[in-house]
C-alpha cells in the first residue's frame, strides 16, 4: 500500500501536481475557517451534484466513439464545484483577495504546505522513481 502511494506521487504528471496543490490550498484554508453548520455543506453538496452532472454531460463525447472517463475523472468533476462553493461560503466576509487570505501568516502556512509537498515529490523523483 505504502509503495503504491510512493509510486503514485513519484509519477504524478504536472497537471496532477497542480491539482494536488489546489487541494492543499483548499484544505489549509478550510481548516482555518471551518464552519460545522450542515446547511453550508449540504448547499455545497447540492451545487456539486447539479454542476457535476452538467460537467459530466458536457465532457462526455456523444456518438459512437464516445470517450469513457475513469472514476477519478468523474469524481473530480463533482469535487471541484463542491470545493469552490464551500470555499466561497467559508471565506465570505473574511477579507480574502481572490483566493488569498488577508493574513500573511495564513498565506505562509498554505504556501509552506505546498512547498513541502513539492519538496517531497522532488525527493521521490531523485531517488530513482521515473518522472513522466
Amino acid at each position: 500500500m505504502f509503495a503504491r502511494l510512493i509510486r503514485y506521487l513519484a509519477t504524478l504528471t504536472k497537471g496532477r501536481v497542480v491539482l494536488w496543490c489546489y487541494a492543499i490550498w483548499y484544505v489549509v484554508n478550510v481548516a482555518q475557517h471551518f464552519d460545522p453548520r450542515p446547511r453550508l455543506w449540504l448547499t455545497s453538496l447540492g451545487l456539486a451534484g447539479i454542476i457535476g452532472v452538467a460537467l459530466w454531460i458536457s465532457t462526455s463525447a456523444p456518438g459512437k466513439g464516445s470517450t469513457r472517463q475513469d472514476r477519478w475523472q468523474v469524481f473530480r468533476l463533482f469535487l471541484m464545484p463542491f470545493c469552490v462553493s464551500s470555499f466561497a461560503a467559508l471565506v465570505k466576509d473574511a477579507g480574502y483577495i481572490l483566493i488569498f487570505p488577508p493574513s500573511l501568516r495564513d498565506n505562509f502556512i498554505g504556501a509552506g504546505c505546498i512547498a513541502g509537498f513539492l519538496l517531497l515529490l522532488a525527493i521521490l523523483r531523485r531517488r530513482g522513481h521515473p518522472c513522466p
